[in-house]
């Protein structure tokens, strides 16, 4: 097999870095004109209530099993694979009844004039998930094949859909946003659905013409198609029967043992990563913490505050899960295996380290100047008159540089853990999650909404301390020191420094001229890139010089 799994994993975190951007400029706009037209609550609901209902019913029926399966596919019958992924379908249906219920009769509304649209919502958003399920298969399969362009194609669509629907509705009628976003949510969950069943209806009815080479259409051209169909002689798939499960005559010949075993383990560590990265949701949800305005608030402050991390962070996590689980063995020692993976690996670990981590400062840094620029920009000057929104944005810096070194080390440590480390972590996630929860609830009360963000530090804090412990220890028996790329350059620490220093004073006294304000920054900002860059010369190197012989791969085989 040719594929080439860092360039992949690259190329998809790539892609989904530009989509993530797509989709929140998408929505960030959607929600400023509902904030002006419709009311802060509508977005509370809508943001917290519902998307909380939907990741929830999500995370916990798809996750285990996508992590579990994406293992080296060598090693699992793909029958057995598939009728693994299928399980989060029927799961999904069971969650969704319990959190339906607990939605709607256990968590307050709190605004009479929106329960019946609230209702609707509901059912929409668990249907979906469970439509959404049902293309798990193809989804597992596109990505282990690397078939990045489509999942990128295919997210677009989706986004374009929901938007195209949630707008055309609410224009008609404003009083109908929670109906707008339930029906955009269920249709474009639908169109995806049905795009990935005939994506591969048409991959493995031509695959066999484009073996013989008599592959010929008027809307792909050569090079895509070689891009598709060469080097997939280990796509083993005749028919779309063989997306479902199959009954291969025993309970215990249907599903791998340790496949079973190692989504228990996801399973029971997904339960306590959801109440960590929806935390606040739950006790905002759960508690009369806040009012929906308030949580709408807070929400589009948060969002602004996570760009980085929706950005570029969860990609890069995303891909980088993906290739250290085909890299790097679960149950063997580093020194066991094979000795060019382990360098490759450490080496991107290292070089990865690097590079979040000096965003991480870039934002800090910039962010605690232009907040208040940004929220201006965004919802007006009577939206940071209050002040609460800069503390909030400002506040999210610091924790965004946490963000940063928890995604990665804790996505090297999830996918090379065995699945007795996984089990034994997984009650110290019961600890971090019980704790972030009390954290949540005490400090909100003491610091009102920057409590979240403190108590989100903290955890993160703890979370990255177990990590650290769990790579150095992993690597005490190589020369290979990954996590020392955490330490960014002198001369880049020493231009961050200064450049703070100049936006702080531009902040204080260009304040009221924003445009000379945000010019200052971008000058400050392209300076401390030339630093890093100066610094990381190597890895630039490294980073051109693959994408150029990619590039040149691409065009010898045309």
């Amino acid at each position: 097999m040719g594929r080439n799994l860092l360039m992949s994993s690259l190329e998809n975190a790539s892609f989904n870095i530009l989509l993530q951007i797509l989709f929140r400029c998408v929505t960030f706009i959607i929600n400023a004109w509902v904030i002006r037209n419709v009311g802060h609550e509508v977005i509370g609901i809508m943001n917290v209530r519902l998307l909380l209902l939907e990741s929830t019913i999500l995370f916990l029926s798809r996750e285990p099993f996508h992590r579990a399966c994406l293992g080296q596919k060598g090693e699992f019958n793909w029958n057995q694979v598939i009728n693994q992924i299928w399980l989060s379908v029927p799961l999904s249906c069971v969650l969704s009844s319990i959190f339906i219920y607990i939605w709607l009769n256990i968590l307050p509304l709190g605004h009479p004039e929106h329960s019946s649209q609230y209702t609707f919502g509901c059912w929409s958003v668990a249907f979906s998930c469970v439509l959404e399920l049902c293309s798990a298969n193809m989804m597992l399969v596109s990505q282990l094949y690397c078939f990045v362009k489509l999942k990128i194609i295919l997210d677009t669509l989706h986004i374009f859909i929901r938007t195209i629907i949630f707008i055309s509705i609410i224009v008609y009628d404003r009083s109908a946003a929670l109906i707008a976003f339930s029906v955009a949510q269920v249709v474009s969950i639908a169109a995806i659905v049905v795009s990935y069943y005939i994506f591969f209806y048409w991959y493995i009815k031509c695959k066999p013409l484009y073996a013989k080479g008599a592959l010929k259409t008027r809307f792909l051209s050569a090079k895509t198609l070689d891009t598709l169909f060469s080097d997939m002689d280990d796509f083993n798939f005749i028919s779309l029967r063989d997306f479902f499960p199959k009954y291969l005559g025993s309970i215990n010949s249907c599903f791998n043992k340790k496949l079973n075993t190692l989504t228990l383990s996801f399973a029971k560590q997904g339960v306590v990563k959801q109440l960590l990265t929806e935390g606040e949701k739950y006790v905002m949800s759960a508690s009369p913490v806040m009012t929906f305005s308030e949580q709408a608030t807070y929400d589009v402050v948060n969002n602004l505050g996570s760009l980085a991390a929706r950005f570029v962070f969860r990609p890069i996590e995303d891909s980088s899960y993906f290739y250290f689980t085909q890299m790097v063995s679960r149950d063997l020692p580093l020194y066991k295996q094979d000795r060019n993976k382990i360098h490759e690996s450490c080496t991107v670990l290292y070089q990865v380290c690097k590079t979040v981590s000096s965003i991480g400062l870039i934002v800090l840094v910039f962010g605690l100047s232009y907040s208040s620029t940004l929220l201006t920009l965004y919802g007006g000057e009577a939206f940071v008159a209050s002040g609460l929104p800069v503390t909030l944005l400002q506040s999210h810096c610091f924790a965004i540089v946490l963000m940063a070194v928890n995604g990665i080390t804790e996505c090297y440590t999830f996918a090379t853990m065995t699945s007795a480390q996984l089990n034994s972590y997984n009650y110290l996630m019961v600890f971090f999650s019980i704790s972030f929860l009390i954290l949540s609830y005490v400090l909100t009360y003491v610091f009102g909404p920057v409590g979240f963000i403190i108590s989100n530090c903290i955890n993160m804090f703890a979370r990255i301390l177990h990590s650290v412990h769990f790579i150095n220890d992993k690597h005490k028996d190589t020369d290979h020191r990954p996590l020392h790329g955490l330490y960014v350059g002198k001369l880049f620490l020493f231009t961050l420094f200064l450049a703070g220093c100049i936006c702080k004073a531009s902040e204080h006294n260009l304040s009221k001229n924003m445009l000379t304000h945000i010019a200052i920054g971008m000058v400050c900002l392209f300076f401390v890139l030339l630093s890093w860059s100066v610094e990381n010369k190597d890895l630039l190197k490294k980073i051109y010089a693959k994408f150029t012989r990619t590039e040149e791969n691409k065009v010898s085989t045309d």
